[in-house]
């Protein structure tokens, strides 16, 4: 063995070679161009020039809309992570441990509790790197705990749609989150608090099927796909060639599925004119404000199916 050759050279081209991260350029999916990762995320991973809007992160969205970046996250109840001990290539179990992992999330759903221009609003978003945003039990559960914080605090509640649809390792256990979500909307409009949905890029299954198409007001942002069954399926089904555009956000508008069509740049105080205008509420203070947690702890009962006193960063 030559000490030379096989050991030191290859320990000195290591420390001289330069690591390249995967993540520091981003190519647009609409145009193709090349963009710095850190200019994407500094523009609300909007591409600059083709306006395409990527996929956002939980963390990353409840920044974007709570003041001050700050927030406090919604304690979500334990649900079986395994109830029917499925597996296909790969055990389930194995595959929630990756997507946590992965992703730093418990689960699809991160529901968090702070002020919206200074009104306080409940805020569920749904993130699509954690298995394809499917709707499990625990989905479920973070929805339902969202409502019903909602309804304690007598608060908005506005949810971030990002869903391939059920999640089928859960069968039928997923399937019962339809229902229960949908009564959970009900609750919330029983004591006439807004429910705002904002359906981001895609919105399908199950997910459409329930609490995704019963806002008060249904946002969606620009070029999301958003429907039931896929197109190849329709096209195969009825045996015609849909429309250009078929399930995109713009072509939900003028055909009266969704209300309005909003760029992410401008989502935030649509979010806050809307909550006010369903509520009633005045017109914010435009005098700037210090850099303080946007709620206080005692805001939010304690607990542990209730809320951590954790502000966010």
């Amino acid at each position: 063995m030559n000490w030379l050759t096989n050991v030191v050279r290859p320990k000195i081209r290591s420390i001289l070679r330069r690591e390249t991260p995967e993540n520091l350029w981003i190519k647009c999916p609409d145009s193709g161009q090349l963009v710095f990762y850190k200019d994407v995320e500094a523009n609300q991973f909007v591409i600059p020039g083709s306006n395409y809007h990527m996929r956002m992160g939980a963390v990353a969205r409840l920044k974007s809309v709570f003041d001050n970046e700050t927030w406090f996250d919604v304690a979500l109840p334990e649900v079986t992570a395994d109830p029917l001990k499925f597996r296909d290539e790969r055990k389930y179990a194995d595959r929630i441990k990756d997507a946590r992992a992965r992703t730093g999330l418990n689960d699809a759903i991160k529901v968090g509790y702070g002020k919206l221009e200074g009104a306080g609003v409940v805020i569920a978003v749904q993130d699509f790197d954690f298995m394809g945003g499917s709707l499990g039990m625990a989905a479920g559960e973070a929805i339902v705990r969202g409502l019903e914080l909602a309804v304690e605090k007598n608060a908005p509640f506005i949810v971030f749609a990002a869903s391939g649809g059920a999640r089928m390792q859960e069968g039928i256990l997923s399937l019962m989150q339809m229902p229960r979500t949908t009564v959970g909307v009900q609750m919330l409009r029983e004591i006439k608090q807004p429910y705002i949905v904002v359906l981001t890029n895609p919105t399908t299954g199950g997910v459409t099927a329930s609490y995704a198409m019963l806002g008060d007001v249904q946002i969606a942002e620009p070029g999301a796909l958003i429907g039931f069954a896929g197109a190849r399926v329709i096209e195969q089904t009825i045996r015609e060639k849909l429309p250009e555009g078929f399930q995109r956000a713009e072509y939900l508008k003028d055909h009266g599925m969704v209300d309005m069509v909003v760029h992410r740049h401008d989502l935030r105080p649509t979010l806050a004119r809307l909550c006010r205008l369903l509520t009633k509420s005045p017109a914010a203070e435009t005098a700037a404000k210090p850099a303080t947690p946007a709620i206080e702890p005692d805001d939010i009962d304690s607990g542990a199916d209730t809320a951590t006193a954790a502000p966010q960063a």
